[in-house]
């Protein structure tokens, strides 16, 4: 394998949380990020939205931009106002050459909620899993549309969390909608990372790459607590630090010849967490798995 790999800026700022990080400016996250090895970012909340800005930003730190979060409410409204209200959002990736979109239900979503326990996650009835599918299906035509490749990305307190959760949406959506595998909020929910590799290899169109601290895992789901207090406590880390087999995953991947990016998205707070060091730590072990010659 010889993967581009890139970063979420969430290591530096949350996005969530906006307080936390708030002080560290983009400069620093991305002549960090660049320092450390990445060849690209996502998105986050202090980069302009312009691509006519954000260009010459990310060049200027010899970084690509790999794509962008986006918030649907498929849940709440048709695909036609979706794909209006996803537009801008799609204008901008596409300028910046982006090959996907990174696609959320977040109707009803309590991820953002730092009060709410995650056991109030919304969750669809077996007999709506189909319309919300079709309507995804038409969302990622239109995507297909602009050039990019409409990726779900399955999340802790949102409607697709468990392995469950993923193989309804799989089975009710068309190839035009590929799965995101995020290897972190995937053993939080208690699926196994590895065997959605295994299953969904082919229709795999992006990774992001968190790691697990086993211990404070099992003290969330004990606490029922709120996935943002699991986040401050340290749930999450860089691949290599905690309890997911990421040679496992990625071996996966490699049999159907996987080429799309490996992203390390490990929210923590950085100011337990120091940003620049775990982010060094998360790229020499992935680069280790999916640079040829590392």
């Amino acid at each position: 394998m010889n993967l581009p790999i890139g970063i979420n800026p969430i290591s530096w700022s949350n996005d969530d949380l906006q307080y936390v990080g708030g002080h560290i400016s983009l400069e620093t996250c991305l002549s960090e990020a660049s320092a450390a090895g990445y060849d690209g970012v996502e998105l986050g909340h202090k980069f302009p939205r312009d691509a006519s800005q954000l260009a010459p930003i990310l060049t200027s730190h010899n970084l690509s931009l790999v794509s962008g979060w986006y918030s649907s409410r498929l849940m709440s409204r048709d695909a036609r106002a979706e794909i209006a209200a996803m537009a801008a959002h799609a204008d901008l990736l596409q300028a910046m050459n982006c090959n996907v979109i990174i696609f959320a239900e977040v109707t009803g979503c309590i991820h953002s909620e730092k009060d709410a326990r995650l056991s109030q996650r919304p969750r669809l009835r077996p007999n709506e899993w189909r319309a919300f599918g079709q309507r995804m299906t038409e969302v990622g035509k239109a995507a297909a549309d602009k050039g990019l490749t409409l990726c779900y990305h399955h999340h802790m307190g949102t409607v697709v969390q468990s392995a469950a959760d993923i193989d309804a949406l799989m089975a009710e959506t068309g190839d035009e909608v590929m799965l995101l595998l995020d290897s972190g909020h995937a053993y939080f929910a208690g699926a196994d990372p590895v065997q959605l590799a295994r299953t969904y290899a082919t229709r795999i169109g992006h990774v992001h790459c968190k790691d697990i601290r086993e211990t404070v895992l099992q003290q969330s789901l004990n606490r029922d607590c709120s996935f943002l207090d699991a986040v401050l406590n340290g749930v999450f880390t860089v691949p290599g630090d905690g309890c997911i087999d990421y040679p496992a995953i990625f071996a996966e991947l490699n049999k159907t010849n996987y080429d799309g990016w490996t992203v390390v998205e490990a929210e923590q707070d950085p100011s337990v967490a120091n940003p620049f060091a775990y982010a060094s730590l998360g790229y020499q072990y992935l680069s280790g798995l999916v640079k040829t010659g590392s």
